[in-house]
């Protein structure tokens, strides 16, 4: 059988055309796969095998399988191996040379393959990366949100912890300061309150801080709950606020209630007697417990001057705000705002909700 050898300078170009296509191979790889796979065919055609210019293409058909995308390196590999090989078939049988067409043929799809294969190795390799820096991503963001969910604890705690014993030493200062001359008794009375409310602000103070030390269950259970509520009521009732207490749900002082709703509830009525001492009119408040089957409900009253506009009331303060995330803490809904008779502040609190969860 006959071999192929050049034999024209045309044959002699076509043989090294595919070195300088090679420089292309970077901008257009579709470009350089084409311009060698035809130098070889015409090389072929022309009567002579071309090694260097088979080499070429399949260096050109890898880069195209690397770099472009899958539908185009197999569109790409199957008309230049179909090409490859129905021109070889057609030299072999007309000049009876040797053309080695089948092994060009296979050689160029498995540079297509191998290209393939190490283009899907890179994006997957990129898919890695870009994953792990979602996820890196991901948890600053978590941290972030944990920072800020933390600081709003703390400023609720905070808030709790000092705003209403603060604004019974600001009502018993005042009272102190006006009884001094004219009723002793009553000024000693008033200052006597200001030294316990003082102690209370600086042993909340510092439970707080051992609560923030703790982990989530204990600082839980450190904070008070209903079972605490006659406390609350009598300290500010020292403080001048006459308070009515109706429970509903009988006993609930001493009903075991989920440890957040309990909490919650607590919050609820402190925040409604604070707001009263501080902005309320006429010395007075109404707290009502009701517990229905799925619920608890917390509604504490108090009058008001209505001659004050409805935004220097008590629902323009902070501790509303944070007594809202609180509700919400526990699935449950917090309204406030001038009623008949007064301010009103509600909170229903779902208890299977908070048991479920």
């Amino acid at each position: 059988m006959a071999e192929l050898r050049p034999s024209t300078p045309l044959v002699l170009v076509l043989v090294l055309l595919p070195a300088p296509a090679l420089l292309l191979r970077r901008r257009w790889p579709v470009v350089t796969l084409a311009l060698c796979a035809a130098a070889y065919v015409a090389a072929l055609v022309c009567g002579t095998n071309s090694p260097g210019a088979a080499l070429a293409a399949l260096v050109a058909m890898f880069i195209v399988a690397r770099d472009t995308s899958r539908r185009t390196a197999v569109a790409a590999a199957a008309i230049v191996v179909a090409v490859v090989v129905g021109v070889g078939i057609g030299v072999t049988v007309a000049t009876r040379a040797d053309t080695r067409f089948l092994q060009i043929g296979l050689a160029l799809a498995l540079a297509a393959a191998v290209g393939d294969g190490v283009r899907s190795r890179r994006a997957y390799l990129t898919a890695v990366v870009d994953r792990a820096r979602r996820a890196e991503q991901t948890r600053d963001a978590e941290a972030r949100r944990r920072v800020t969910e933390e600081r709003l604890r703390i400023a609720r705690d905070l808030h709790d912890a000092v705003a209403h014993q603060i604004s019974v030493i600001s009502l018993n200062a005042g009272v102190a300061s006006a009884a001094l001359d004219s009723r002793p008794e009553r000024a000693r009375e008033a200052l006597s309150t200001i030294r316990t409310a003082s102690r209370d602000v600086l042993s909340q103070i510092g439970g707080m801080l051992s609560v923030l030390r703790a982990d989530e269950t204990t600082a839980l259970r450190e904070q008070p709950g209903l079972a605490r509520l006659p406390e609350l009521v009598e300290s500010v009732r020292v403080a001048g606020l006459d308070v009515v207490l109706r429970d509903e749900g009988g006993d609930l002082v001493d009903t075991p209630l989920p440890l957040a709703v309990d909490i919650v509830a607590y919050r609820v009525i402190q925040e409604g007697l604070t707001n009263a001492l501080k902005h309320g009119a006429g010395a007075r408040a109404h707290v009502l417990l009701r517990l229905e089957d799925d619920a608890l409900e917390v509604v504490v009253t108090n009058p008001v001057d209505r001659s004050l506009p409805v935004e220097s009331g008590p629902a323009s303060g902070f501790g509303l705000l944070g007594l809202k995330e609180r509700v919400g803490s526990v699935r449950g809904r917090l309204e406030s705002g001038r009623a008949p008779g007064g301010f009103r502040l509600a909170a229903r609190l779902p208890i299977d909700a908070v048991v479920a969860s």
